[in-house]
């Protein structure tokens, strides 16, 4: 297994648990707890970016895709 498909098998977990965080967060009308899960889909936002970042940059820069 190579390292870029590591990070999409990562992107891809990450945007499941993304939208199991929104799922959670519609299904509760407890403002307390669906702002929780808001929040932490909003941190998973952050990792997919950094997942991607890497992923892109490692594409761009491995000797095999020239």
């Amino acid at each position: 297994m190579t390292v870029q498909s590591d990070l999409q098998k990562a992107i891809a977990s990450c945007e499941a648990a993304k939208g199991s965080y929104s799922l959670m967060a519609q299904a509760t009308e407890d403002q307390q707890t669906k702002q929780m899960f808001n929040q932490m889909s909003s941190e998973v936002d952050r990792h997919i970016e950094y997942l991607s970042d890497r992923l892109s940059y490692l594409n761009e820069n491995n000797p095999l895709n020239s």
